[in-house]
């Protein structure tokens, strides 16, 4: 079986509903997932028109509060649909645990993005001020962002 995706998980020391409200908020993408985008652009409730490196596409979101998860679902040229799946849950002493599942190309399967992905696991802000986060995210966007364009 040929993998599709991959998930990592995080833990913050924001709690689960502050770090919700982050991710809900789709203006907040370029802040903690500057690979992912450049700009967004509100079309409607839950359309959005995003653009990275002069290209744009659109994304739909899915907002769940009180199961703690955010669905960012995108256009894929193959007329296909994919997306990244977030779940933010509560961690037993406070805090959150955040799980990213996001498409991987074809093309970067190899070893080499693997390991380059296990190594750069996301990191959070621990901070609770969310003016200078720090990405969350790097190469698992980088690689859903251009494998499928």
């Amino acid at each position: 079986m040929q993998t599709q995706t991959v998930t990592r998980s995080i833990e913050s020391d924001l709690e689960p509903g502050g770090l919700y409200d982050i991710l809900a908020e789709v203006s907040n993408i370029p802040k903690w997932a500057p690979v992912f985008a450049d700009a967004i652009e509100r079309v409607n409730d839950t359309y959005y028109r995003i653009t990275k490196n002069g290209e744009t596409f659109n994304l739909e979101v899915f907002l769940h509060p009180s199961a703690g998860a955010v669905d960012y679902i995108r256009e894929m040229p193959n007329g296909r649909r994919g997306g990244a799946y977030l779940r933010v849950m509560p961690r037993p002493l406070g805090g959150s645990t955040l799980t990213m599942t996001v498409p991987i190309g074809r093309i970067q399967l190899n070893s080499k993005l693997r390991s380059s992905l296990n190594r750069n696991s996301p990191t959070l802000s621990s901070s609770r001020n969310f003016d200078h986060p720090r990405p969350i995210m790097r190469n698992a966007h980088d690689s859903w962002h251009n494998s499928n364009r």
